[in-house]
């Protein structure tokens, strides 16, 4: 095991490799810093991930596309956008991940998304690589004939690169039903194949799932309602406040208000509406989803809600907040103001929409706080659904998609809680997220059994890595008063017993190395004593390594040990 001070110097170096090969790109900085930040103990206590260069590999896309989207609009004008698809990682399946249609998108922005997909991916235990595509096309205000055209323009060139065993899209914001519907129409018109598996997010009745539209809303609420029964509370009686008011955001709201919850407040890019009685979900599907309308619009049937124009949601008290908007939308004063209101839970709808001073100072003030990577993972969970239909040609009812998306939900939330747990940091959902990512994973017998928790290495000097926030919640104090984070080699469920976890992209990534990369041999040939094949290992000092144990010289599970041959 190396000390912290080398592991921190270390990920100091891969990080400032990040920003220095992707300038201009803050919100991808962000993520690394954030996930580099978590995941330093594990990294402390496998050198072989950096030996093998695992980190540089998570941080660089295997593929990324940019091309240009002509079309036409009503007046006969040609417009140019640009168009972008990063294939992050397929270390665990097929890219998978959504395509998002906004003036904002650009290549740092596709690219932080896609890098927080796969391990979202990742976390679901779902056989899914990680991706995610858009472009800076503003649906907004268009006609149904004009995202025809742009739909059929974009799909024209990006068609060559998707299939159900390579890419997968699914959709995401500015991209619902109805463009998922042109986009696949457009792919099997080219292909000349019903390829159903390709895209997800499709209507039911052509090859999508029920509950598909649902899901990313309802997996939200789920999560929190199981973040909050683990402190001994419920949603019951709550009063709730959404950002946005898209797809994410209405079905949140449904599901929260399903649950007993009250959802008070949501809002838009031109403000926000405050409805005390709660919010009329088939009212605001009907002003956001057929009318396509601003909210103020909601005003004008519901004359007892309030419309606030050009102002924050945040500053309207709430129990819970889902932010389901967009990326860094609640800040750090934000989070002052929501702590003092009496917020006890933050569920992420979508992806980093919390800074990270705000997500910090909800930690130190006790919010159970829901990071996007695991609390709006019903989205890809339920796409996965999807394809296993369309992959049967089978039809699952709403309910039994809807129970099979709250097991999957319930299982990234108990994941989550065991790895903080496990890790010294109770409760921190953040670090309970981003540490499965890092599991030491065998192809041949799955995840590693119980162990005892590791070593602590030598306390480090500094305060975290440069440039990138420290959780006091995912340290413990020692002598001198140096913050040493602590892990265990995997969580225990509530009974005790063993708990699977899913093979994590890092492990594939360690498999992948081992088949490419040349193995150092100082001493003869080693072999597993009950392993049916024979491996090339190295031996250190007293250690032994072996490329098919881990690197203490004991098999995955610690039943297994390596001899000499």
């Amino acid at each position: 095991m190396r000390c912290h001070v080398q592991v921190r110097q270390q990920l100091e170096a891969v990080y400032d490799d990040v920003r220095r090969r992707n300038p201009a790109e803050p919100e991808f900085h962000q993520a690394v810093g954030e996930v580099l930040h978590s995941i330093e103990p594990a990294i402390a206590a496998h050198p072989e991930y950096l030996e093998a260069k695992i980190l540089q590999r998570l941080c660089e896309p295997e593929r990324q596309l940019v091309f240009q989207v002509p079309w036409e609009d009503e007046r006969g004008e040609i417009h140019i956008n640009r168009g972008f698809r990063v294939e992050f990682s397929s270390a665990l399946g097929p890219y998978k991940g959504g395509l998002r249609f906004h003036p904002s998108v650009c290549l740092g922005v596709v690219k932080f998304l896609a890098f927080e997909q796969v391990l979202k991916n990742s976390l679901t235990g779902l056989q899914l690589g990680g991706g995610k595509g858009g472009s800076d096309f503003d649906p907004k205000g268009c006609s149904d004939r004009e995202v025809m055209r742009f739909c059929q323009s974009f799909m024209t060139e990006l068609y060559r690169h998707l299939g159900e065993d390579t890419d997968i899209p699914a959709g995401d914001i500015g991209v619902g039903t109805r463009e998922i519907g042109i986009l696949f129409g457009q792919y099997k018109r080219i292909t000349n194949r019903y390829e159903s598996g390709t895209l997800t997010g499709k209507g039911v009745g052509w090859g999508g799932a029920p509950v598909r539209t649902e899901a990313t809303g309802y997996g939200c609420v789920l999560f929190v309602r199981d973040m909050l029964a683990a402190r001994g509370q419920s949603l019951d009686g709550r009063q709730v406040v959404v950002s946005g008011s898209g797809n994410v955001a209405i079905y949140a709201i449904d599901k929260a208000q399903q649950l007993g919850a009250r959802g008070v407040a949501c809002s838009d890019s031109t403000g926000y509406v405050v409805d005390e009685k709660g919010i009329d979900v088939d009212l605001l599907r009907q002003v956001k989803e057929q009318d396509r309308r601003c909210l103020d619009a909601y005003v004008e049937t519901r004359p007892d809600a309030t419309f606030v124009p050009g102002r924050s949601v945040w500053e309207v008290p709430c129990e819970i907040a889902l932010p389901s908007a967009t990326q860094n939308e609640l800040t750090a004063e934000a989070a002052a103001t929501m702590v003092r209101h009496g917020c006890v839970a933050v569920g992420e709808g979508v992806n980093m929409p919390t800074t990270p001073e705000a997500v910090q100072l909800f930690i130190e003030a006790g919010v159970a706080f829901g990071p996007g990577k695991a609390a709006n993972a019903g989205g890809v969970a339920a796409s996965a659904l999807e394809m296993q239909q369309n992959a049967a040609r089978e039809s699952w009812t709403f309910a039994d998609s809807e129970r099979r998306l709250e097991q999957i939900m319930r299982g990234i939330h108990d994941r989550c809680l065991c790895t903080a747990d496990a890790c010294g940091a109770p409760g921190n959902y953040v670090v309970g997220a981003n540490v499965p990512g890092v599991r030491l994973g065998d192809p041949t017998t799955g995840y590693a059994g119980a162990a005892a928790p590791i070593k602590q290495a030598d306390p480090p000097p500094g305060d975290g890595i440069q440039g990138l926030p420290v959780d006091p919640a995912s340290t413990s104090q020692v002598a001198g008063g140096h913050p040493t984070p602590k892990l265990a080699d995997r969580p225990q469920d509530r009974q005790g017993t063993s708990r699977p976890t899913s093979l994590s992209v890092l492990a594939s990534a360690v498999m992948l190395a081992e088949q490419h990369l040349p193995l150092k041999v100082d001493t003869p040939e080693l072999h597993c004593s009950q392993s049916p094949r024979r491996c090339i290992g190295r031996r250190a000092a007293s250690r032994v390594d072996c490329g098919h144990c881990d690197r203490d010289g004991l098999a995955v599970g610690g039943a297994i040990t390596c001899a000499a041959a």
